[in-house]
């Protein structure tokens, strides 16, 4: 089916959702592929991908290969044409806004910045419009095939409404950012949390390709974490799942911005260690490279603020790995936060593998730093998927 406003084709079944998913996330792919893997018949294969291929978002290749030795004419398989359709995505710290602009396949396309001078979410809206502009302006293709727009933003974000509950870096109660973005844009708008944006680029379009099962923990100012479970990102009954920034390991102390005790993010995000790291220098104007500085140079107050927090991520990763069971985890973040990883990753994985039950502990770990255009390329990747996901109709 297609969309005649826009000559856009559409998700209409759990047959076309399978057969345009499985391309653009594992292409090229033949069409006897696709339906050895998805247990549709080749007619229902064949009926999914036409109104993709009119629409110019799949195309057939040469045929390169048989569908057995001697069997039949050779396949060709299907593919995504990556320019047929364009996405921006930003994410949005309490600092500036980061842009890009990404085709199909998620790949970045163009990229910008703006700084923000307040967290006002009338001021951050508008800015956020211009910076949409600007990179939909890179050329008269993206101006004319981006339709949608997607947003990451930290803490408590509900994507099927586009509210933002509660973002601590941010200050935002309540904000109706979707609405408000899109009727300052003109787009359709998503919003998700900013660990759950990153997680979606990695499931379709990074790491997680091919693991039906995988977490991801960022590290930085805060703790994040999202988890795939049977190839769908868990978000729970309220958005929240998945969130071990907030799992108390800590005992009584330190108090925690959410209100608790002893949370991971109170004793291992970027917040977190800098004042630790000044209580135990005596130093109230240690910077974070100041604290690293001093822990490289083996002074061991330092030292032991960076095994803490490193043993704080351990023992929240494996109480996750306990419920999930993930085949692995990405552990991920923002620069400078994650600059600090190698002060604390041997104390993360000897956390991990104290308290990982069985064959948990043999979860393979596996370090991806990540700038903050990739977690906007994650916001973009949300939008792919929102557009070419089934939903009720």
């Amino acid at each position: 089916m297609l969309d005649a406003s826009r000559g856009r084709a559409m998700i209409t079944s759990p047959a076309s959702a399978a057969v345009f998913t499985m391309v653009l996330t594992q292409g090229p792919v033949s069409r006897v592929e696709i339906a050895r893997r998805t247990g549709l018949s080749s007619a229902a294969v064949t009926k999914a991908a036409r109104p993709f291929i009119d629409a110019g978002y799949l195309f057939e290749m040469a045929a390169t290969e048989r569908t057995a030795p001697g069997a039949g004419r050779p396949a060709s398989p299907l593919a995504i044409q990556p320019g047929r359709e364009f996405f921006t995505g930003v994410k949005i710290t309490h600092e500036e806004l980061i842009g890009v602009v990404t085709d199909l396949r998620a790949d970045v396309v163009a990229t910008a910045r703006r700084p923000l001078a307040g967290c006002e979410p009338a001021y951050v809206v508008a800015e956020l419009a211009a910076l949409a502009d600007e990179l939909r302006g890179v050329s008269p293709a993206v101006r004319e095939r981006c339709h949608a727009l997607g947003l990451a933003v930290s803490g408590d974000v509900d994507k099927d409404t586009g509210l933002v509950r509660y973002s601590p870096f941010l200050r935002w109660h309540e904000v109706p950012l979707g609405r408000l973005a899109g009727a300052a844009t003109g787009l359709t708008v998503t919003v998700e949390n900013d660990v759950k944006a990153l997680t979606v680029a990695e499931h379709w379009f990074g790491e997680g390709v091919g693991a039906s099962s995988f977490a991801l923990v960022t590290v930085g100012l805060g703790i994040g974490c999202a988890v795939v479970v049977e190839d769908r990102l868990v978000a729970g009954a309220r958005g929240v799942a998945g969130e071990i920034g907030h799992v108390p390991v800590g005992g009584d102390g330190p108090p925690c911005h959410c209100g608790g005790h002893g949370c991971v993010e109170a004793i291992a995000g970027t917040p977190a260690v800098v004042e630790a790291a000044r209580t135990a220098l005596g130093d109230d104007a240690l910077t974070l490279d100041g604290a690293m500085a001093a822990a490289r140079a083996g002074d061991p107050a330092a030292a032991a603020v960076f095994s803490r927090a490193g043993e704080a991520i351990g023992r929240a990763m494996a109480a996750m790995a306990n419920l999930i069971g993930p085949e692995r985890i990405i552990v991920s973040g923002d620069m400078p936060g994650l600059a600090a990883y190698e002060l604390f990753e041997d104390d993360v994985r000897k956390a991990f593998t104290l308290q990982a039950f069985g064959a948990a502990a043999d979860c393979r770990l596996v370090l991806r730093p990540q700038p903050f255009e990739q977690w906007a390329r994650g916001a973009a990747a949300v939008a792919i998927q929102t557009l070419f996901t089934l939903r009720e109709r």
